[in-house]
């Protein structure tokens, strides 16, 4: 592939992205071949953008995906990067609960303004902003994360990194059965976030149309308790729109995290 090769297909992903736009709803995933490795040492992992889970649309670019298992954290460095997807491969070598995530993805600057309802990006509703918005400019922050388990889990890979957006699943995430409640914990900089919305999206709705599982929100201490209805795959999304760290690119951030996971049928 000759240099102006790469540069074109990398400039038709960042313009896919950026033509998406959050009003379009293109999420970030993690999606494993196996939920749980067995006996396997490693797991295979795509990585895209897509509006209609998991179907890969937009590559996802990331410097910082890792794994974080019993054993520690590990960076992943050997990516492979299509014109749709990533693909990687994830330790597995001993048994424990294992959490594979992009790590934080800066991403392209963009407008927002703030209504009754909360901060909205320009283009994110069908009609403009009001003449009299305040525009701001904004940067997004995702992450996409995922857990694999290996024999028996632990606890290690549950504990939250105290940084930025962070869904901290409160049961082990192979435990989950439809039709029985799973709580989680939203987290914002290591703190509970209350009365967040919280979206979870089923993967059987690119099939039937109906993508969303559940619209809810978190409690006074930053609690979600989750029920999907079917055994299957499965993805939240989270977004906090709020204030940047000194020295950002921007003085506003728009955070969105996903976690990808399955309903056992019990």
């Amino acid at each position: 592939m000759t240099r102006p090769t790469i540069h074109a297909g990398l400039l038709a992903s960042l313009l896919a992205v950026w033509s998406a736009g959050a009003a379009q709803a293109h999420s970030p995933y993690l999606r494993p071949n196996l939920f749980d490795a067995g006996r396997r040492d490693h797991v295979t992992v795509e990585a895209a953008f897509t509006e209609d889970v998991f179907n890969a649309e937009v590559v996802m670019r990331s410097d910082s995906f890792h794994v974080v298992g019993p054993n520690g954290a590990a960076p992943i460095s050997a990516v492979t990067y299509l014109r749709d997807l990533a693909v990687f491969e994830a330790p597995t070598p001993v048994d424990g609960l294992y959490r594979l995530s992009s790590g934080p993805r800066a991403g392209r600057a963009a407008k927002m303004y703030n209504t009754p309802s909360g901060w909205k990006m320009v283009g994110e509703e069908d009609t403009p902003p009001p003449p009299d918005a305040e525009l701001v400019d904004v940067q997004s922050i995702t992450v996409a994360e995922v857990y694999v388990v290996r024999g028996a889990p632990d606890d290690a890979a549950l504990k939250p990194t105290g940084q930025g957006l962070e869904l901290q699943p409160l049961i082990q995430p192979n435990a989950i059965v439809a039709g029985e409640d799973a709580s989680f914990r939203l987290l914002f900089d290591g703190q509970p976030l209350a009365n967040a919305p919280v979206t979870v999206f089923r993967e059987a709705g690119l099939y039937d149309g109906k993508k969303i599982e559940a619209e809810t929100a978190t409690d006074a201490s930053g609690v979600v308790t989750l029920r999907v209805s079917a055994p299957g795959a499965y993805m939240t999304q989270v977004r906090h729109r709020t204030a940047a760290p000194a020295g950002s690119l921007t003085p506003y951030r728009s955070y969105t995290h996903t976690l990808t996971f399955i309903a056992d049928a019990g």
